[in-house]
């Protein structure tokens, strides 16, 4: 074990490299992020511009098509956790992804029926808003890597 200047050293050190780390694994979640808001968005568009099914459906079908589509390139490209339990992870994964939901959900119905905002717009909104809580549950808890 260090000593002294060489322990604070090898802490900066250490510390450095999880930062550097965690600001990579969030660019790399906010790629993956931009691809399941694009999947979301064009499915929601699909089943409530096209198909004129109820909005609250289609935001409900098109997060669970993203969110499959999320949990894939997370797990092997992001967190890059291979090896991870893939049933453990993936239960994790669907709380996070359901607390999101919800939270979404709460503000699109919100911005829609109390802010008279747009369909399109309000579903835009909400899903940038819960974007932090996702990678945060799922950097902490879904695909958290062991220590060393």
């Amino acid at each position: 074990m260090p000593s002294g200047r060489n322990l604070e050293s090898h802490m900066h050190s250490d510390m450095g490299a999880r930062i550097r780390r965690a600001i990579n694994q969030f660019w790399k979640y906010c790629i993956v992020g931009a691809s399941g808001y694009i999947v979301n968005f064009l499915i929601y568009t699909i089943i409530y511009g096209v198909a004129g099914a109820p909005y609250v459906l289609a935001a409900t079908v098109s997060f669970a098509v993203s969110a499959t589509n999320n949990f894939l390139l997370n797990k092997y490209w992001t967190f890059d956790n291979p090896r991870g339990q893939v049933s453990t992870q993936a239960r994790r994964f669907i709380v996070v992804s359901l607390a999101s939901w919800t939270l979404n959900m709460l503000l699109l119905v919100l911005m829609i029926e109390m802010l008279s905002m747009n369909e399109y717009a309000a579903q835009a909104l909400s899903i940038a808003a819960v974007t932090l809580l996702n990678f945060t549950g799922n950097k902490l808890w879904s695909f958290r890597q062991p220590t060393a």
